[in-house]
């Protein structure tokens, strides 16, 4: 049974800086998101009904690429992960241990990449 995703909000750097600082203490994973993009729609559409994964596993932070584009280079910048869209990073460490997009951005892919 899908569980409802507690989305946190990624608008600012300050955001950002601090994701990364609280990933040293639970694994972290952002969803890049375009808004115009009817594959991304799709991809976080069958994220969040096939979402199982507790509140303990992972903090899941949203971010609008279109709104908010630098905050998204920064993540390609930071991590050297090239931009994709739709896209998501687990970050653990302050390092991305896990990235996928498109339609491999699944609850399995997150789940498997949070066990390995």
């Amino acid at each position: 049974k899908a569980k409802k995703m507690n989305w946190k909000i990624l608008e600012t750097m300050d955001t950002l800086d601090q994701l990364v600082k609280d990933s040293h203490n639970k694994t972290v994973a952002i969803f890049k998101h375009s808004v115009s993009c009817g594959i991304s729609a799709h991809v976080k559409h069958t994220l969040e009904s096939q979402w199982n994964l507790s509140d303990e596993a992972l903090d899941i932070y949203y971010l609008d690429l279109i709104n908010f584009r630098p905050i998204s280079n920064e993540i390609a910048s930071r991590f050297n992960v090239i931009h994709q869209s739709p896209q998501i990073l687990i970050i653990k460490d302050g390092e991305v241990r896990y990235h996928s997009s498109h339609m491999a951005v699944t609850a399995d892919n997150i789940q498997t990449a949070l066990v390995a």
